[in-house]
């Protein structure tokens, strides 16, 4: 018997997509663009300091998810999410050798970026503001750090900014003010704006 529509439009999409569905897929991957650009950029920042294009890094990690989508054994969005963390970390290791000349596989430096990513993604959560329980069944099912992402990439370019160097990369605010050419009053008024502007993005997508 094949399972109907569920109340978790990611775990239908895993379930069609398994199905041979390459739109699904599409659709699927499509849910984590914003996550993952976010997971890609917060680690670029920290090793390169900006030097490589985050979207490049999330093509080559849908790719790779393609590609190895038989493999997958999940069925919820969090097992989803966490799948392509752990692709995504390979795809950073791989282009990191690469930037700098090295040759061989560095399994600790797999390791350390599989932290990183998680902690990055695990930040979005606990270090920016927590609008409370979602009043929705259907919305305490996804992966919260999704929500987040997607509220995020939906505010303007100085409120995503701030918000990304001074909570994810753990930056002081006098180097935010450096980095974003303001003064440190400024960049404290701004994220507390920011902030309160990030809590009614996500509680409206929820």
């Amino acid at each position: 018997m094949v399972a109907g529509p569920t109340d978790d439009p990611a775990a239908d999409l895993i379930r069609e997509a398994r199905t041979g569905g390459e739109p699904a897929f599409g659709r699927l991957l499509d849910r984590y663009a914003n996550y993952l650009t976010l997971l890609a950029r917060v680690e670029v920042g920290r090793r390169l300091q900006g030097k490589l294009d985050p979207a490049d890094l999330v093509q080559e990690t849908f790719l790779e998810a393609h590609r190895h989508f038989a493999a997958f054994r999940g069925t919820t969005e969090p097992e989803f999410a966490r799948w392509l963390r752990r692709i995504l970390a390979g795809v950073l290791a791989n282009t990191l050798r690469h930037y700098f000349g090295t040759r061989a596989r560095d399994p600790r430096l797999e390791q350390a970026l599989r932290a990183a990513v998680d902690q990055s993604s695990y930040a979005l959560v606990s270090q920016l503001p927590d609008p409370g329980p979602s009043p929705s069944e259907t919305a305490s099912q996804r992966e919260q750090a999704v929500l987040f992402a997607d509220a995020l990439a939906g505010l303007p370019d100085d409120y995503r900014e701030v918000l990304v160097l001074r909570n994810l990369e753990g930056l002081p605010f006098q180097e935010v003010a450096g980095r974003m050419g303001r003064t440190v009053d400024g960049v404290e008024k701004l994220w507390l704006r920011a902030i309160d502007r990030l809590r009614r993005a996500v509680e409206g997508r929820r």
